[in-house]
């Protein structure tokens, strides 16, 4: 398995241009939405992850040649859920004036709304009924999904083909599965090294986590796992295949490393390390040891340091200060 050395890291602006970055906004001394879309486009950033339908945002990048990946926020898929009608007024409202000057390849129907039992419930409906939408429309090129994270598998799920979801995720994800299934759609999937290793680093290195391991660490059979991410996302493939979804694709929803909060683990330098690494293994195309040589959408979080997050970790995952000046060095 091909593997890249932390310190070497090198990214080039196409490499970048790859990957997706999240647009988050809770913070109160954020750049403006027109700003940060100049700041997208200067950084090489192709791709964007819109957790709600900010219209400033949406305006903004009216022409800018960015993808955007556009999320129903959670609080919204009750009324989506209730009927074609509802999510029709949320597509006219919210999509619809953008149709013909931003291309959305993925509309993700909740984050991490499953399992819970506040939104969870709403998901299958709340997507099959934005899917009837765009179906109307003839908008076959988006795919409607739904994104979770790894919580929903068992602590257990080590080493990868040990992988399978909790009870509560047994019950209800086979819904969420077919209907990816039925449409050839992919799930999203939020994917966070960083709190295996801060939660277990004993057990956890830190080569592991950060990609730099020079040498297998987790031998699984005849799959050999030089780094963390790769274990977790087939942990997650394995888990599918046990509930009966062996083909359904995974994009990565979300990822990072925080620079700060949690002293010695949270460090701009690891944070570059494994920033760089992550875009070097997706650009490459290595695929996972379970399904190797497979190109996949991914997404960083996040492109500002949000100080309306809660305190700690959560407010520092960002690329960039709300300065705009870089947190750590991307190329």
């Amino acid at each position: 398995m091909k593997h890249v050395a932390g310190s070497k890291a090198v990214v080039n602006r196409f490499d970048i241009g790859d990957i997706g970055i999240c647009y988050g906004m809770q913070g109160n001394d954020l750049p403006d939405a027109t700003q940060v879309v100049s700041l997208y486009k200067r950084s090489g950033f192709q791709k964007m992850r819109l957790f709600n339908p900010d219209r400033k945002a949406l305006e903004a990048l009216r022409g800018s040649q960015i993808q955007v990946t556009l999320d129903v926020p959670n609080e919204d898929l009750p009324n989506l859920a209730k009927s074609v009608d509802d999510a029709q007024s949320w597509f006219t409202t919210n999509v619809e004036p953008y149709i013909n000057d931003i291309e959305f390849p993925y509309i993700i129907v909740g984050n991490q709304a499953f399992p819970g039992l506040e939104f969870g419930h709403y998901v299958v409906p709340a997507m099959q009924n934005i899917k009837i939408v765009l179906l109307h429309r003839n908008l076959y090129g988006i795919e409607v999904t739904t994104a979770v994270n790894t919580a929903v598998l068992l602590d257990t799920s080590n080493p990868p083909s040990a992988g399978a979801f909790t009870k509560e995720t047994a019950s209800g994800l086979p819904d969420i599965l077919k209907f990816l299934s039925n449409y050839g759609a992919s799930i999203m999937l939020n994917v966070y090294p960083y709190l295996a290793y801060a939660a277990n680093p004993t057990q956890v290195g830190l080569e592991y986590a950060l990609f730099t391991s020079i040498r297998t660490v987790v031998q699984d059979g005849d799959l050999s796992y030089w780094n963390l991410y790769d274990a977790i996302v087939d942990a997650f493939i394995w888990s599918m295949e046990k509930i009966g979804f062996p083909n359904v694709t995974i994009m990565i929803s979300e990822t990072g490393w925080p620079s700060a909060g949690n002293g010695n683990f949270t460090t701009p330098e690891h944070a570059g390390v494994y920033t760089r690494n992550f875009v070097l293994h997706i650009t490459n195309s290595t695929g996972t040891p379970k399904r190797p040589n497979k190109y996949t959408d991914a997404h960083i979080y996040a492109i500002f340091n949000e100080n309306l997050k809660p305190n700690g970790i959560d407010q520092h995952y960002g690329l960039f200060y709300p300065n705009m000046k870089p947190v750590y060095p991307l190329f």
